[in-house]
């Protein structure tokens, strides 16, 4: 239902949508019925004639907070023969609003600490006299929390809530703790951190962007068995206190953590009755969570007493230690992405990050210990302070790996090993960043939600893992943060840094439209249209002539080869090209949402732009003028549709001119990139498409893979065994922009490509490009409406294609021989090729 949700608890919508999947061997949906029983209303759709089996809306009165709703569905198939019902599913809402609330906010009354990052602990003893028959914990807080009832963990989520704009939109979470009440007694306890609210956010000391005081808000429902209710709330009757083990936890410098401390010093809570203007609304999607370990695969020891534990794969996490300490013995745990000659950790990249934890033992004995309100983004796990004389062990660090828990959906593999890797790093690249919002980076002091780096990976990230509740939720922050010009802020949440660059603005208008396509979802545009069209505004007011002479921004930013870092494509031309695409991603989704009106307008204004930068910025045979001619210039003109069809062939022979005077490179940066290999491909070039992705020299994607990397590096070069580290100011080793080429990956190369026509993959295309020396592709993808796949191979002298369509889906083959496009029908579909072609 919904995003993708299955029975969720503390559902966010009181006016949900329903999607479900037809079984195999079913070819298409002629109807269906659809009924929603909830406790004091039941909606019954009756059989409403339609194929639509993904979002159907619910046409009942809203449901309220906490309601207990379950739903069930049946079909008639293509030939009008009614299905039996479905299993029955469920969903609870969480509290839709604050005035649902009855708790305030808490916080210990002593004085914050003198030191950055302190973690507070909260308690709470109540007693129970009844039978339980179910419990609800709702919570939310200002900075990030963890709770145990009655000694246990409550829920698997880390760094809860998350980070919203959080001046506008505080998540709130809801766990079932049925399980873990007792009559009698019972302990509520809480540790409450700094987070992203009352943290360091970004690299210019910028500290309480949000609030100076971490604060937690609490609610526990408990239906007893004579039907009442016990509620027990944060309020007054709260102990807190800031004296414990952890002396502080922060994401940027690390965790201390002193055994020697225990809990103490309990006072009254300071409550706070006013909650706010931020709306408390249910999180609308799932939370960060562990969801993976890795087991150490090296042990080195470069300097005396220092330990290097090596992964083997750069990740974003924790380490779990189990290691032997002495009695007030002090370890400290490093981390580092790469090492440097000598075997030591290259930290220099972290700038002024600490990423450091240092533990404390009180007694002699094996410590078992992982930090609370710190992750790190690293490979290589460093120990020092260790007891003289020990071996250390591979099982003494594990690797725990967090991210946002979304669902993978997409697969992609190939004969090609190397290809192979490439994808494992962009997959690994994804989990990294994708951390409650898409960040840039997980290891320096940065971990920021730029627009730019978003909006070039959003069609892969959709294919890798099910996106769309994540962008949801992430582009609600957008929103909450655009300004009142226009203006989207280039990281988001917005933490005051410089905005209005194109290619970063435009995640507000790329982002929804992509999503769109890969999902079928129109409420993602409806949602976001206002904000698109003030974007457009933006754009519009900043015009002078038709043209932009005066934007500014990051360029076609760590384009290789280029004079400063910002790349030699001029921000005027990026800005004029980007109006226009937004322009026309404005009008064609007026048009899906049935603004006929505005879809016209934005239509003519788009081609109008369009005509300027064509004017502008190209002549008569299709080359550069009055801006550099760089690969990124043509590929965005060609990309965004923005030259006459006249035009188009002699611009495509000038970018192959310069990719070949480049000896077969690129030379784009993070706006060019995204779109080179495709437009080649389109364009009429798809050999030289195949040479680029493959191209193993620098700058390219295997470049970096054999230097070593396991996941997208941020620069071409951010390491080579030639010539050593990049600039470290800039050099992260775990950045996915540059990822975006897996768009191209499973579109082309294996060949499952969605039809913007019939989005959300309802009907898409296999147009598989045999080539580059492989010997087999294929991808899947787990659609709304099940598993599509496209996969070839070559046996001798045929090529196979296998195709899987989904039902109630339909698809067009469209080979590389010649042969007219063949429709086909949901079901399991094989072919074959000579090959080589004549």
């Amino acid at each position: 239902m919904g995003e993708g949700f299955v029975d969720p608890l503390g559902f966010h919508d009181a006016t949900p949508r329903f999607s479900w999947q037809l079984p195999d061997g079913v070819e298409r949906q002629s109807a269906y019925h659809v009924q929603v029983t909830a406790p004091g209303a039941t909606w019954d759709s009756g059989w409403v004639e339609s194929d639509q089996s993904v979002f159907v809306p619910y046409g009942g009165e809203p449901l309220h907070s906490r309601e207990a709703v379950t739903w069930r569905v049946r079909y008639k198939d293509q030939d009008g023969a009614e299905s039996a019902w479905s299993e029955s599913a469920r969903f609870e809402l969480g509290l839709l609003s604050a005035a649902d609330w009855t708790a305030q906010w808490i916080r210990p009354s002593q004085s914050t600490p003198d030191r950055h990052d302190p973690v507070a602990s909260l308690r709470r003893h109540f007693a129970l006299s009844k039978d339980i028959v179910s419990a609800r914990l709702y919570v939310t807080a200002r900075g990030v929390f963890e709770l145990q009832l009655n000694g246990q963990p409550v829920g698997r989520d880390v760094f809860a809530n998350g980070w919203t704009s959080y001046h506008h939109r505080l998540d709130t979470l809801t766990y079932d703790v049925t399980a873990q009440l007792q009559a009698g007694n019972n302990a509520l306890a809480a540790k409450l951190g700094s987070g992203w609210y009352a943290g360091r956010l970004g690299w210019k000391d910028n500290w309480f962007i949000y609030g100076k005081h971490p604060e937690l808000l609490l609610q526990l429902e408990v239906k007893l068995a004579d039907g009442s209710v016990e509620t027990v709330v944060s309020d007054g009757a709260w102990e807190g206190t800031f004296e414990g083990p952890i002396v502080s936890s922060g994401f940027y410098d690390g965790e201390i953590w002193d055994a020697r401390r225990p809990v103490s010093g309990w006072a009254p809570v300071t409550a706070t009755p006013e909650l706010g203007e931020a709306a408390l609304t249910p999180k609308p999607f799932t939370p960060v969570r562990p969801e993976h370990e890795l087991a150490v695969q090296g042990i080195t020891e470069p300097e005396p007493g220092r330990y290097v534990f090596d992964l083997g794969q750069n990740m974003v996490g924790w380490p779990r230690l189990r290691v032997p300490m002495t009695r007030d013995g002090t370890l400290t745990v490093r981390f580092a992405e790469l090492l440097n000659p000598d075997g030591t950790l290259y930290t220099e990249n972290y700038r002024s990050a600490k990423s450091t934890n240092v533990l404390t033992a009180a007694a002699d004995g094996v410590v078992e210990w992982e930090p609370t309100f710190t992750f790190h983004g690293f490979r290589y796990v460093e120990l020092s302070g260790l007891p003289a004389g020990v071996t250390p062990q591979a099982d003494w660090v594990t690797g725990v790996v967090l991210h946002s828990a979304l669902r993978p959906i997409g697969h992609f593999t190939s004969s090609h090993a190397i290809l192979n890797q490439l994808q494992r790093n962009i997959v690994w690249g994804q989990r990294g960043n994708f951390l409650d919002i898409p960040t840039d980076c997980p290891q320096r002091d940065e971990r920021l939600g730029w627009t730019g780096d978003a909006q070039v990976f959003s069609p892969t990230a959709s294919f890798n893992y099910d996106s769309l509740a994540f962008w949801k939720s992430w582009l609600g922050s957008m929103r909450d943060d655009q300004l009142s010009n226009g203006e989207v802020p280039s990281v988001i949440p917005n933490i005051k840094l410089r905005s209005g660059s194109p290619g970063w603005v435009d995640a507000a208008t790329f982002i929804p439209w992509d999503t769109y396509v890969r999902t079928g979802d129109v409420e993602i545009l409806a949602e976001n249209f206002a904000m698109m069209v003030d974007l457009v505004g933006w754009y519009r007011g900043q015009t002078v002539d038709g043209l932009l002479p005066n934007i500014k921004g990051y360029g076609d930013w760590l384009q290789p080869h280029a004079t400063e870092l910002r790349g030699d494509t001029p921000s005027p031309l990026l800005g004029l090209a980007f109006y226009a695409r937004s322009t026309q991603i404005v009008a064609d989704a007026a048009a899906v949402l049935g603004k006929r009106d505005e879809a016209q307008r934005f239509a003519a204004e788009a081609a109008e732009v369009r005509a300027t930068f064509a004017a502008h910025y190209f002549d008569a045979a299709g080359r550069l003028q009055n801006a550099p001619e760089t690969q990124t210039a043509c590929v965005l003109a060609l990309a965004f549709d923005l030259l006459p069809k006249d035009l188009q062939q002699a611009a495509a022979a000038n970018l192959v001119r310069l990719v070949r005077e480049a000896g077969n490179h690129l030379r784009t940066g993070f706006l060019g990139t995204p779109h080179l290999v495709r437009v080649l491909d389109e364009q009429g070039y798809p050999d030289l498409a195949y040479t680029l992705l493959l191209q193993e020299s620098y700058p390219s994607w295997f470049y970096s893979i054999h230097q070593g990397a396991t996941t997208m590096w941020e620069r071409w070069n951010s390491y080579s065994h030639e010539d050593g580290f990049g600039d470290a100011t800039m050099n992260s080793f775990n950045h996915y922009a540059y990822g975006a080429i897996g768009q191209w990956m499973y579109e082309r190369v294996a060949g499952l490509a969605p039809d913007p026509a019939q989005p959300g993959y309802r009907h898409f295309y296999v147009r598989p490009l045999i080539g580059g020396g492989l010997q087999s592709a294929r991808a899947e993808l787990e659609t709304a409406y099940g598993r599509a796949a496209s996969g070839w191979r070559i046996e001798g002298d045929t090529v196979h294609f296998d195709v899987v369509v989904p039902a109630n889906t339909s698809a067009t083959l469209q080979l590389p021989d010649g042969r007219a496009p063949q429709p086909l029908t949901p079901g399991k579909h094989h072919f074959t090729m000579p090959w080589p072609q004549p």
